[in-house]
């Protein structure tokens, strides 16, 4: 995306409109209302005046829907050509209006933001150029647009403003604890990603989003993902967009903590891993069932339930890369990784093609619908077996846990017998009590244990023995 979007076409008239106004608020009775705002990295003070809601602009660059313009390819390159024309400034309208997850549909937070408008008033003014492109305001010149409302409050940013301190500026004021409506989830990934690319370290970035290194770490992570995911979907003229994913915020989260965990342990087992986990996210499954996925998924349960001509299409038996320049290569990822990602590409592209219904023919959305439908009955079945056999090894484990929990406390209290002879604390009373409370759950552990296990171990054997002698 440039970074320079040029002037709108009454930037001159907007100039001499906004210079008058301020003269007239300067000239007036009433103390001036001003705005604070980050400018050049330092806080100044900028004076508001009311501006005409239809001499505005929207600007081109915000970070509001950078994720949502790939939604109408053809009104995306109108708006591309020329950013201030009435094509392109309906288009970005329709973009803040409308929900983030899918353009089709009317923002419903946009109505909440429009209903409180009509009924308040404007609470916090915006903020333009001097040329009139809102920098902070979009949205609410979009619902002031809507109700019909002449004129628009707003702060007025100094004549030496450049598009460089108008994305600067947009980004600190929308990054706000106290904002009203936050940026979409892709949206500030990409306001992160374009943080980076300008060199800014991350601590600086941080401090900015009001986060940590480390969840920055996962946002760009996250990101990069999502970008492979829409490369692989691509199929002839169809293929995802990043906008698809807004609502996978909290599974991606989620993914990213347990891929880096168990890439630790094992680099491969991970990839299969996570080949199979996005695959579940496509599906659109709630995070909760994704849990269930394992690195033994496919062989201990979605093997069986696939359709035929996937499982019978295995993929060929990956080869080793060749390194350019240094005459080695490395290995391939193994079968099980590859025959995992081309699980995930063809969702990938069968998802594709249904977001993309149309431009896509009968024939692809029929395919498409009937793929799609097919793994998502086959990994509903695995993740049901799977969550079943996870509950069922809890279960068998309850027992055993409880007792590794009482050891952890037995030890803590060896510890704590120390330290209570070495400044006569000890209760011994008290402590004398417990060990009789002791004695009698031991009992009674005896006995259910008995009742279960036919063929005791040596572990059941002394608590048999050692109850027995207290009797």
């Amino acid at each position: 995306m440039p970074t320079d979007f040029g002037v709108p076409p009454i930037a001159d008239e907007n100039r001499a409109l906004v210079e008058q106004r301020l003269q007239d608020v300067r000239a007036g009775d009433a103390v001036p209302e001003t705005l604070r705002v980050e400018f050049r990295g330092r806080p100044i003070h900028v004076e508001v005046i009311d501006m005409p809601v239809e001499r505005l602009y929207y600007n081109p660059a915000t970070h509001r829907v950078s994720a949502q313009r790939a939604y109408d390819p053809v009104q995306e390159e109108a708006l591309a050509k020329d950013h201030w024309s009435e094509a392109g400034q309906s288009y970005l309208h329709h973009l803040l209006t409308a929900m983030p997850s899918d353009p089709r549909q009317r923002d419903p937070d946009f109505d909440k933001l429009k209903e409180s408008l009509h009924e308040h008033r404007q609470n916090e003014p915006g903020l333009i150029s001097r040329e009139g492109v809102l920098v902070n305001g979009n949205t609410r010149r979009a619902a002031l647009k809507e109700l019909g409302v002449q004129s628009i409050r707003v702060g007025v940013l100094p004549a030496s403003c450049t598009w460089d301190d108008i994305l600067s500026v947009e980004l600190s004021l929308q990054l706000r604890p106290d904002r009203r409506r936050e940026y979409s989830y892709v949206n500030k990934l990409m306001a992160i990603e374009e943080q980076i690319s300008q060199g800014l370290p991350l601590p600086a970035i941080a401090k900015l989003f009001h986060t940590t290194t480390r969840a920055l770490e996962r946002d760009t992570w996250v990101l990069g993902q999502l970008r492979d995911l829409v490369k692989r979907s691509e199929h002839g003229r169809i293929k995802l967009r990043l906008m698809d994913f807004e609502d996978a915020k909290e599974s991606f989260a989620e993914l990213y903590r347990t891929y880096d965990k168990e890439k630790a342990k094992n680099k491969e087992a991970a990839d299969t891993l996570l080949e199979y986990r996005l695959a579940a996210i496509v599906l659109e499954f709630a995070k909760t069932d994704i849990r269930n996925i394992r690195t033994d998924f496919r062989e201990k349960y979605l093997e069986r339930y696939l359709p035929e001509g996937i499982r019978a299409a295995a993929p060929e038996p990956p080869k080793a890369v060749s390194i350019p320049g240094l005459n080695r290569s490395v290995p391939a990822p193994s079968s099980e990784t590859a025959g995992a990602r081309a699980l995930t590409d063809v969702l990938l592209r069968a998802k594709a093609t249904q977001k993309s219904a149309s431009t896509a023919t009968a024939e692809e959305l029929t395919a498409a619908n009937t793929s799609l439908s097919s793994l998502r009955e086959a990994f509903e079945e695995s993740i049901q077996d799977a969550d079943k056999a996870n509950r069922d090894r809890k279960k068998r484990l309850a027992a055993p846990d409880r007792v590794n929990a009482a050891v952890r406390e037995l030890q803590q209290c060896i510890t704590d017998l120390v330290l209570a002879r070495g400044n006569n604390s000890l209760d011994e009373a008290a402590f004398d009590d417990t060990l009789i409370a002791l004695r009698q759950a031991l009992t009674k552990v005896s006995a259910e244990a008995s009742k279960s296990i036919q063929l005791p171990g040596e572990g059941l054997s002394w608590l048999r023995e050692v109850v027995a002698d207290q009797r």
